[in-house]
């Protein structure tokens, strides 16, 4: 059962609290589009072609299926291809055995006796407050929409996907800015501002992928020695050494490694502490990506604001929700 959150009725009444109801108006189903893709891996699929799969079909997950219990048993993301990498890669002159070889119901078993977690999915029906709170408190970028009479995926949630649906409600209707939106980036804090994970336009892909792992984030600007943001380096483009074929060496620098990455990529995506919350939204929808780095007039990094760090102060924390730095898994 998703545990939800205990909000008093009066708390939807505040202007504030309009995207929390919003959110508790509007359910899954809602957001699922007409027409979509839904990639679904069988656990006796070996780990190499899935993720051949995910590069050949575009997508970033799959949910999987069992044949033997016949239900979903977990998610196959990026994140698993980065841990495998991370966790077995000696030199270029040794081969990966573990993705070369394993199936996915094997590499599971290795890697799930330290760190099994159920598959956490969402209803249909359930409302788009569920969904913001499930994402967020389970740490997971990624809410398969589950049909409980059927069985079947439906779908697969996003952070992305749910604000560009709040964003494009504000826009087609007369939902008022609210104080909050007119506040800006300093004055709101949202965001890590802290002990940031960056590298080098000459660190290893090996350094890189430990970053993903240790610290536990879904990007890591590329800074100069100057401190300023010349590129970024996301676990998207980490999937480009399958679609390439590369990931047998991994002691190249991230700069070669992001010669390799689509032509329809139009620079890092930047933002002011001085710029209020309703451009950063409306940047952040446009870019169509998962955050943005903060910078100075310099261009020195200063920070990075996450989707979930906007719909954490949008929704969560105005309904009484935990702040994300003590949310436990």
């Amino acid at each position: 059962m998703l545990e939800k959150l205990e909000i008093e009725d009066e708390a939807c009444e505040e202007p504030e609290n309009i995207y929390i109801r919003f959110m508790k108006s509007h359910k899954c189903y809602d957001i699922i589009p007409t027409s979509s893709k839904l990639v679904v891996f069988d656990t006796s699929l070996q780990v190499k072609k899935a993720f051949f799969a995910l590069v050949a079909n575009g997508v970033r997950a799959a949910p999987l299926w069992d044949t033997r219990r016949q239900s979903f048993v977990g998610m196959l993301t990026i994140t698993d291809f980065i841990i495998i990498l991370h966790r077995y890669y000696k030199s270029p002159l040794v081969q990966i055995y573990e993705l070369e070889e394993h199936k996915i119901e094997t590499w599971r078993e290795l890697y799930l006796q330290e760190t099994f977690k159920p598959l956490v999915s969402i209803s249909p029906e359930a409302s788009l407050f569920d969904a913001v709170y499930s994402l967020i408190k389970n740490k997971i970028h990624r809410l398969p929409v589950i049909d409980p009479v059927t069985g079947n995926a439906l779908y697969i949630l996003t952070h992305k996907r749910i604000l560009k649906f709040l964003q494009l409600f504000i826009c087609q209707s007369e939902m008022p800015r609210t104080a909050l939106m007119k506040q800006t980036l300093g004055e709101l804090g949202i965001g890590t501002y802290t002990n940031i994970a960056f590298i080098r336009p000459n660190t290893p892909i090996i350094k890189a992928l430990s970053l993903f792992v240790e610290r536990r984030v879904s990007a890591l600007p590329v800074v100069d020695d100057s401190g300023k943001v010349v590129d970024i380096y996301s676990k998207f483009d980490v999937i480009n050494l399958a679609a390439e074929k590369t990931y047998n060496n991994l002691d190249v620098t991230v700069t070669q490694a992001l010669r390799h990455r689509s032509q329809y990529f139009e620079g890092v995506v930047k933002c002011s502490s001085h710029e209020t919350l309703d451009t950063i939204v409306d940047r952040i929808v446009k870019a169509e990506v998962h955050r943005l780095v903060v910078v100075d007039e310099r261009s020195c990094i200063k920070g990075v604001i996450s989707l979930s760090d906007i719909l954490q102060a949008l929704v969560l924390t105005p309904a009484g929700g935990v702040r994300k730095e003590s949310i436990t898994q």
